[in-house]
């Protein structure tokens, strides 16, 4: 379940070749793990979409409310991986075990209130965000089923982060594999099979996400008896992992305004652009997660290195994921703009939306180098428990993306100028995070920050 930690002040210094090799073995089973939840979406998309323009367009608002109301609680993930990582690196693995333990308890509960407000106001939330007369009925089936699945994937991220923490990657890889191959299944079978379209789809995704989340609570809890943990909510745990998380969640808070900032646009655009939107986000959520493989690994490698008082380690091993980072994003926007004959049929038989989708496809591809450095940089300063600089960083972006993409419909850019101003977007970020890294201030070590 994970590797024996250094002693706490053990210099952990090894070569690039080191680097690269701990950076592997941990990226490569973190990106099976992640792009779980894009390709989950994906499936979706691809199954509903040959149901029709109107069923997709329905999908596309309610899988972005969805994707939000589980995103922004990523710092169940995020945060618990950091705070784990160094009590690894100090030593102390039934401290970091239990500190996992909370963060499952605290997504129970977050669960529990996301669905008590989802399932009332499913309807108003999708007229809200803009969906049109023909899309919202489906919209909203999908949304309320959606919904039950919540609780689950809080519970998968809190104890994606305890694996994370402990430096295994390779657990939610096969969890991830299984769960997606149990989503793409149950989704054929119950759209067209039993006849259930849209709703049909939904229902599959649930039973997938609450399978998943039984597997992971049975390998934490396996880990938990081994090392003398408690299984008990522990009030003050609960409490301190929810104040850890507070930053992280005002970051993804951001995130995601940005995100569905740029979906309620291409909603009030057309339905053929929101159909094609709905497609193209999916595909950056892939690559974004397949870039973010690298800053999962980050995470946990700098957080062990910080709990093990070691400043230099952990200055070596980010400039080796920078580099990581910046090769992978070349090679998927080139994959990208090669693949794309392939796959855009896959989602759609809809000529005009496919070729709404041509030109922001290949915006999406151009941005991919800058977000490899910009997912890099912003794994390794959630791995150094830099929260506070972490939001506020991105409610500067969010000030300067807001403007700039609800101006796209009155200027007349379309679907490409808004994934124009995307890329606008991911150049903040570079800015922003490229100043504090070379501060050197997120550089703290010890157990705890």
């Amino acid at each position: 379940m994970t590797q024996a930690p250094a002693a706490p002040g053990t210099p952990l210094r090894p070569d690039r070749r080191r680097h690269d090799r701990e950076i592997v073995a941990l990226a490569v089973p973190a990106f099976g793990a992640l792009v779980a939840e894009p390709l989950f979406v994906m499936v979706d998309s691809a199954i509903v979409g040959h149901l029709g323009t109107r069923e997709l367009a329905g999908l596309g608002i309610a899988a972005a409310l969805l994707t939000t109301a589980v995103s922004i609680f990523v710092f169940l993930a995020y945060a618990t991986t950091a705070a784990v990582a160094r009590r690894v690196g100090a030593g102390d693995l039934k401290a970091a075990i239990q500190q996992g333990m909370d963060g499952i308890w605290l997504a129970v509960l977050l669960g529990a209130a996301v669905i008590a407000f989802a399932l009332p106001a499913a309807p108003w939330l999708v007229t809200v965000f803009g969906a049109s007369d023909t899309a919202a009925p489906y919209a909203t089936t999908y949304l309320r089923i959606s919904s039950l699945g919540i609780p689950a994937m809080l519970m998968v991220l809190a104890a994606t982060g305890v694996l994370r923490g402990l430096q295994d990657t390779r657990t939610p890889l096969y969890v991830a594999v299984g769960g997606f191959t149990a989503n793409a299944g149950l989704n054929v079978s119950l759209v067209y099979g039993a006849g259930l379209g849209i709703a049909g789809s939904a229902w599959g995704t649930v039973i997938a996400q609450c399978a998943m989340a039984a597997v992971y609570v049975v390998v934490v809890v396996r880990g938990a008896r081994r090392h003398g943990a408690s299984l008990r909510p522990d009030a003050a745990g609960v409490r301190s992992s929810a104040r850890a998380g507070a930053p992280l969640l005002v970051r993804t808070l951001s995130l995601r305004a940005v995100l569905l900032i740029a979906t309620a646009v291409a909603a009030r655009l057309s339905d053929v652009d929101i159909a094609a939107h709905q497609v193209v986000l999916s595909l950056w959520s892939l690559t974004s997660f397949a870039l973010d493989a690298i800053a999962i690994a980050g995470q946990a490698i700098i957080g062990r290195y910080l709990g093990a008082d070691d400043t230099a380690g952990a200055r070596q091993v980010c400039r080796r994921m920078i580099l990581w980072g910046v090769l992978a994003g070349v090679a998927i926007g080139a994959l990208i703009v090669a693949a794309r004959p392939l796959f855009i049929p896959l989602f759609t038989g809809d000529p005009t939306v496919r070729d709404a989708m041509l030109p922001a496809l290949l915006v999406v591809a151009l941005v991919q180098p800058v977000a490899g450095i910009v997912f890099i940089l912003d794994g390794v300063l959630m791995g150094a428990g830099d929260g506070v600089y972490l939001a506020g960083a991105m409610v500067v972006t969010l000030a300067v993306f807001a403007p700039v993409a609800l101006a796209v419909p009155s200027l007349g850019g379309g679907l490409t100028g808004l994934w124009w101003a995307m890329g606008l977007m991911m150049l903040v970020r570079l800015l922003t995070l490229s100043l504090r890294m070379r501060s050197g201030r997120w550089l703290v070590t010890g157990a705890t920050r």
